[in-house]
């Protein structure tokens, strides 16, 4: 149920509590005393609130037994009441329920963004890249405490989070999965992470889905679940390991990149869609030589042969579809795509 609608709920019925117990009083004292209707009102706000003014309307026998049995029902009731209103103040149930109908909106509002199924120690390392690159997202845990961790980490972002099971549809669906342009499945099984995979896919069959892989035999079956690519991070562990003893140069050089706090440098890839400004012109044209820290291409990802041209040739015509892997400060490659993107 939703969050901020159960606590309106509560609120609703004490709300209809507090005025049975009036009403009941007031036209009880209104059968049996025959006085006004506020006169009545007034006797048994002042009875339940014990403030010992005395009798206001002339009562006989069957009104004091009457007052008797409204004080005995009627405080229990309206202690209950004014206590559970306390409560809710209190313990910021009434506040915390707008900020997650608030988030609800945010999250509506997002469009092509990612969503970090699992806030483990990899979905706390993805979270941290996609902010420092200025991408949005949404992190799914079903601790609560988890996501208050992560949130604590970076105390100058607003994060975006659900809490639920990222295997369900539900969940995936209160993170915006079929406006989302990629899944991370860091959960603690390869199972949980083959079920996020199969639900994200038959929400959205157009978003990527990247999976983190435990166990060696399963990463096939995370592909027929519909993960675009697996990960294992023993392997990739291993893999840098090595190279930190054959080539540590080249892994300082990738290292500073990641932990330079003065500025963000990435590789990232800028795709040239149909009716780019930059289909059919020369690559040469586009580097940027009048900018000292214009983004350096560095690959191109050509979409017929699926191949990587190292270093292109300078008279390489670009063509839509292609995928350009450039290195530079997130700011200008945030530029250059958008150039890129802009019709002719």
């Amino acid at each position: 149920m939703d969050e901020l609608r159960e606590t309106w709920q509560r609120l609703a019925q004490v709300l209809a509590l507090m005025a049975i117990v009036l009403m009941v009083g007031t036209f009880g004292y209104h059968v049996i005393a025959r006085a006004p209707l506020f006169d009545c009102f007034y006797m048994t706000v002042i009875t339940l609130a014990t403030v010992g003014y005395g009798e206001t309307i002339t009562l006989d026998h069957a009104g004091r037994v009457f007052t008797v049995l409204l004080i005995m029902g009627g405080i229990g009731a309206m202690t209950y009441a004014f206590s559970t209103i306390t409560s809710i103040i209190v313990e910021g149930q009434l506040s915390a329920a707008f900020r997650r109908r608030r988030m609800e909106k945010d999250i509506a509002a997002l469009s092509g963004h990612y969503i970090v199924c699992g806030g483990s120690h990899a979905g706390r390392v993805i979270t941290a890249e996609l902010q420092r690159t200025s991408r949005p997202f949404v992190l799914i845990d079903r601790d609560p405490e988890e996501i208050k961790k992560i949130a604590e980490r970076t105390p100058g972002h607003a994060l975006l989070s659900v809490v639920g099971d990222a295997t369900t549809d539900e969940t995936l669906r209160a993170a915006g999965i079929e406006r989302a342009a990629g899944v991370f499945a860091v959960l603690a099984t390869d199972q949980d992470n083959a079920f996020v995979a199969l639900g994200a896919k038959g929400l959205n069959p157009n978003v990527r889905v990247v999976s983190r892989q435990r166990e060696l035999d399963v990463r096939q079956k995370l592909f027929r679940s519909g993960a675009d690519n697996v990960v294992n991070p023993e392997y990739i562990g291993g893999l840098r390991m090595a190279s930190e003893m054959i080539r540590p140069a080249t892994v300082g050089f990738l290292d500073s990149m990641i932990r330079d706090t003065a500025s963000v440098v990435r590789f990232e890839e800028v795709d040239v869609p149909e009716g780019s400004p930059f289909v059919g012109r020369k690559i040469r044209e586009f580097k940027g030589a009048e900018e000292g820290n214009a983004p350096l291409l560095v690959a191109v990802l050509d979409p017929s042969t699926k191949k990587f041209e190292i270093n292109p040739d300078p008279e390489r015509a670009i063509k839509a579809g292609d995928a350009l892997v450039m290195l530079g400060e997130v700011s200008k490659l945030s530029q250059m795509r958008e150039r890129f993107s802009k019709r002719a």
